[in-house]
């Protein structure tokens, strides 16, 4: 580690130094604590009293026989005061209640190369997401909400039946909530303690870095999802950690966020160091393929808030950070959740941007799911709810996503939100996703949703896999699969997502029968999508399509197999007449049709 680099903020490695390290005979424990009067190391058998090294700002120790798997904290004094705390640096943690260190050796024989040597941004590829919250997708104990050691499956047994069922349904990615240490588990991971401690939860650092081995091996990309915003509160943890406010703001106006956490102050170049040497670390040392980065809008804007003013210390971190990572990590996946129309995001650092691969699309999520709960009867006047997001995709290289923030907090599953009762739900899912995946853009949905489930995600509980059981819900991953694998097969669906070429509308002012129409083009085939999203059949409907010679019918969410009125015929070629398909649409459906 460079201390210069790390006091400018400029240090992508500081992990590799700070922390505790298999070194000779022991461990090498070193921290950074420049207001502590003292600091001991605290050991199951005693304490070891620390000196302070380089610059007087940090503390170091070396202890023999110490090895892999042994537990320690640092006990800090400042003023008279003594806490202990875990190390900020530290690999590894106890399983919360506990709040210990915990040594980790970080050597780990790889079978990836392949892998990495090929993997990119995937900007002209298919990218489909399936986002997952490790301990509540199952549990050993099925339906049980005691969240105990045995409950959750470990990191390997994770992959082995995770991997199956991802490769199963047609998905390219999965992204995993925040895996870093943190106590509670109603955060989902979202306030962490532990910045390069794998939760313990689900296993150790080796059995994390075997999942996303086995992930690469089966041809699958692994995201993590990395908070660079805020911590937990914890004062066992970042907070105040050498008596001061170290990582955090001084003034409670700007210390503390929204969900209680502490906000890191960004404008301090030790916490940019911290924050940019966490973010390389997982995807040098775990091999993850992208970092999909939270509450982005809280960096740009001071708390959030757009009328407070552009937050220039935290942008200036970001920037730099994502321009370090994409050097350092060549062909990483960087993703901002982000709801704020800040410009830039996804243009790269070079050109003035944030950096960014892509960015959620947050103004589609919520003008799509408004315009699906509607009542048809009000359809027709919110018909343009489902065109606007086309007038900006190509501004910002967007991500599609139905996460897991759609499906808690009273706000129900993306099934529940259809229109309608118990049996009209279904057509409009399916006419939903369609949407989704024939829009121009990247995508991503939550665990669960693939096979509609109907209650609110509870991390205390398992996926409702028991629904598979009824016809409806197994025609409706029957139609996701052959959804995603279409996804996958048709480049009109996927390549060059952001040009404006690629998309073109054939009906987009039908606001009686409030039906849809456009084109999804490569350079190598023509697409075409049309949407009913009345309560009405329409038989004979018209689309023109320019110049066109004949069409097949490739997709339709209203198959009997799943779930749907209609029966599927030989989907052969037919031809058209002056370049017009005429369909049948039954209500609340979309269908898919190759064109020549």
């Amino acid at each position: 580690m460079d201390i210069g680099n790390f006091y400018a903020g400029a240090e992508f490695f500081a992990h590799t130094w700070l922390g505790a390290h298999l070194e000779g005979d022991g461990v090498t424990f070193r921290t950074y604590a420049p207001a502590a009067d003292a600091v001991d190391v605290v050991l199951a058998n005693g304490t070891v009293a620390m000196s302070r090294v380089a610059d007087g700002n940090f503390w170091e120790a070396h202890v023999g026989g110490l090895g892999q798997g042994d537990a320690y904290q640092y006990r800090i004094f400042h003023n008279g005061e003594q806490h202990d705390h875990c190390d900020p640096y530290g690999y590894g943690m106890d399983l919360r209640p506990g709040s210990r260190s915990i040594v980790r050796d970080l050597s780990f024989e790889w079978h990836d190369d392949a892998w990495m040597g090929r993997r990119s941004t995937c900007m002209d590829e298919p990218v489909n997401i399936y986002e997952l919250h490790p301990g509540s997708w199952r549990k050993h104990s099925g339906d049980r909400k005691s969240g105990e050691v045995g409950d959750w499956y470990t990191y390997p047994e994770l992959a082995y039946q995770l991997i199956d069922y991802l490769k199963e349904c047609g998905y390219t990615h999965v992204e995993f909530l925040p895996l870093m240490e943190h106590p509670y588990d109603g955060s989902w991971g979202y306030q962490p303690t532990g910045f390069f401690s794998p939760t313990s939860r689900y296993g150790t650092a080796h059995q994390l870095m075997e999942l996303v081995d086995l992930l690469h091996g089966a041809g699958i990309g692994a995201i993590l999802d990395f908070v660079p915003v805020h911590f937990a509160t914890d004062d066992y943890a970042l907070a105040k950690y050498d008596g001061t406010p170290l990582f955090e703001y001084a003034d409670d106006e700007m210390a503390i966020s929204e969900w209680g956490s502490y906000n890191f102050a960004h404008s301090r170049g030790e916490t940019r160091s911290f924050l940019q040497s966490a973010a390389n670390y997982w995807l040098g040392a775990y091999h993850f393929d992208g970092l999909r980065m939270d509450a982005i809008s809280r960096i740009i804007y001071k708390q959030g808030d757009k009328n407070l003013g552009v937050n220039a210390s935290a942008v200036t971190f970001v920037r730099n950070m994502n321009g370090g990572l994409k050097y350092l990590n060549p062909g990483v996946m960087l993703v901002a959740e982000d709801s704020t129309d800040y410009p830039g995001i996804t243009t790269p650092v070079n050109q003035g941007g944030l950096g960014f691969d892509y960015k959620w699309d947050m103004g589609w999520m919520n003008d799509t799911l408004n315009m699906f709960r509607t009542p048809p009867a009000e359809r027709g006047e919110n018909y343009h709810k489902l065109s606007f997001s086309m007038m900006y995709y190509h501004k910002e290289h967007y991500l599609l996503s139905l996460s897991h923030d759609e499906v808690v907090h009273e706000k129900a599953t993306i099934a529940q939100k259809m229109w309608g009762d118990y049996d009209l739900k279904f057509p409009q899912a399916r006419t939903l996703y369609l949407y989704m995946y024939a829009h121009p853009g990247k995508k991503l949905n939550f665990m669960g949703s693939e096979f509609a489930q109907l209650r609110e995600w509870d991390e205390q509980r398992e996926q409702d896999w028991m629904l598979r059981q009824f016809p409806v819900h197994e025609s409706f991953l029957c139609f996701c699969k052959e959804l995603n694998r279409i996804y996958a097969d048709h480049p009109a669906l996927w390549a060059n997502d952001y040009e404006g070429g690629t998309f073109v509308w054939r009906q987009v002012s039908d606001q009686t029968n409030v039906v849809y129409a456009f084109e999804r083009r490569s350079a190598c085939e023509r697409m075409l999508c049309v949407f009913n999203l009345s309560n009405e059949w329409h038989s004979g409907y018209d689309v023109q399509l320019g110049s066109a010679r004949r069409a097949k019918l490739a997709l339709s969410t209203d198959w009997r197999r799943f779930g749907g009125n209609t029966d599927q015929d030989d989907c052969s070629w037919f031809k058209l007449m002056d370049n017009k398909l005429t369909c049948t649409l039954a209500p609340f459906s979309g269908q898919l049709y190759l064109v020549e």
